[in-house]
């Protein structure tokens, strides 16, 4: 009988051995808990990060008073004989954030403490913050936005992202339609940063800026020799460059007919011809085009080419002005200041409601485009320690204008005045005449407009 009895201490001082290695050995921090909640085993890991010693031992894990959540999560476990995985730290410890994992030691059916791992988190924050924070200098530096740049949440812009997000992962040709000022091209990044080709280029086409007659030896590129001057070697377009990415055409509607011709064939057959050349040559490029103008009644008036707008308008996104999303005002302003703080040497952390109030009232013919200088300005104009936006930092020519009931100041007012009254009254003359007709084949005939143009307009409205 003694033999035995030795026989089972000497095993239960090995498998206590064991058990005390394999715990010494471990890098994280590891302590255990008596089914009273007694601290009765840790490992030298545990007192360098805690600083807790010998002199915790069989002292009640509540009792301790240095604020370890870790101690509630042993209460929990012995409470609830579950599980508890990565609960992190609400509390920092010794400017340390730390994950605990717990879970209960059960014996014969019963619970009989518990254990729990502390695993120091600090540097993966730290570093995954530094990714996060490059990844955001990185993208700034492409010039490339994501949807989570476009900031808002009223109905209209929502539901422009909304379309977008559909849209992306496809190879569709999109028209996004809006007025200047928009974010008309940081919806084209957007797309193309969600679609297949985000890893390819993303290129940029201003209609308005180029040359014609470069226009198509930049869109296209040339042969060597195609014509005096021509570089050595000839050159890639800008249609080649964005192979297998994509290509935003911006200010559609600026094109000649005669560039608007070539694009049509480009579109169609998916293949360019460069200047000089007596063969085409095959691409593999999504089209963005981008436009303020009115489309529809530029066709009318035969200064756009119909098919080439059918093609375009493959699936068109109506991106609103600020004007029909004013509840937007407050966090686009603040998101603009504090996306500019380092810039500027600032720490702006509110908008007076005084200032939103100011801002809320303007017409903003510019868009955020407009929004952004105005916060700029302030940013200038305001003093080096405030951090509040206030109203007497808003320009001379926002604070003349207290609210929109009140008599226009200069004509610029009068001009935003009469915009935002004749949206309106157009928006009600739509559903009118949809109510009165039934058929918007019939409202288009007795408005006197063409089918295009009504979808358009019920489109920039959001009128179903």
């Amino acid at each position: 009988m003694r033999e035995d009895y030795e026989s089972v201490s000497i095993e239960s001082k090995r498998s206590t051995a064991f058990l005390e290695a394999i715990i010494n050995a471990n890098q994280d921090a590891i302590s255990i808990v008596d089914e009273n909640a007694n601290l009765i085993m840790f490992n030298p890991a545990y007192t360098k990060l805690t600083g807790r010693d010998e002199r915790s031992l069989n002292k009640p894990i509540g009792a301790f008073m240095d604020g370890l959540d870790e101690d509630s999560i042993h209460l929990k476990v012995l409470k609830s004989k579950q599980p508890f995985i990565g609960f992190k730290h609400e509390k920092k410890l010794h400017n340390k954030n730390i994950l605990v994992n717990a879970a209960p030691i059960i014996i014969d059916g019963l619970v009989k403490g518990s254990v729990a791992t502390l695993h120091d988190i600090t540097e993966i924050n730290r570093l995954a913050n530094e990714l996060e924070e490059a990844r955001k200098i990185i993208r700034k530096l492409q010039g490339s936005y994501d949807f989570e740049d476009i900031i808002g949440n009223s109905e209209k812009i929502m539901r422009a992202i909304e379309l977008a997000k559909r849209a992306a992962p496809g190879p569709t040709t999109i028209l996004l339609r809006g007025e200047s000022g928009t974010g008309k091209e940081l919806f084209a990044h957007a797309i193309h940063n969600n679609s297949p080709r985000k890893e390819a280029q993303f290129m940029r086409v201003n209609c308005a800026a180029i040359n014609e007659s470069l226009f198509e030896s930049e869109l296209f590129g040339y042969e060597e020799g195609a014509f005096t001057g021509a570089k050595r070697g000839g050159r890639i377009g800008l249609f080649e460059k964005a192979n297998e990415g994509t290509i935003l055409l911006d200010e559609i509607g600026e094109l000649s007919m005669h560039m608007q011709t070539k694009l049509l064939r480009v579109l169609q057959e998916k293949e360019i011809i460069k200047v000089g050349a007596s063969k085409p040559t095959r691409i593999d490029t999504r089209f963005i085009a981008a436009t303020n103008a009115n489309l529809e009644e530029m066709i009318e008036k035969r200064t756009f080419r119909e098919d080439l707008y059918y093609r375009l308008n493959t699936f068109p996104i109506y991106v609103p002005s600020l004007r029909e999303r004013k509840t937007d005002i407050p966090l686009l302003a603040l998101y603009i200041a504090q996306k500019h703080n380092n810039q500027y040497n600032r720490n702006i952390q509110e908008v007076s409601p005084e200032a939103v109030q100011v801002l809320m009232n303007y017409h903003w013919p510019g868009n955020v485009r407009e929004l952004e200088n105005v916060i700029l300005y302030c940013m200038i104009n305001m003093k080096i320690n405030d951090t509040v936006i206030k109203r007497e930092y808003l320009p001379v020519m926002l604070n003349k204008q207290e609210t929109a009931k009140r008599p226009a100041a200069d004509n610029e007012e009068v001009v935003g005045d009469y915009r935002n009254s004749y949206l309106q009254w157009e928006k009600n003359l739509l559903i009118l005449a949809l109510k009165k007709y039934g058929k918007k084949t019939e409202a288009a005939k007795n408005l006197n407009m063409s089918m295009r143009t009504l979808y358009y307009k019920l489109e920039k409205h959001g009128i179903e």
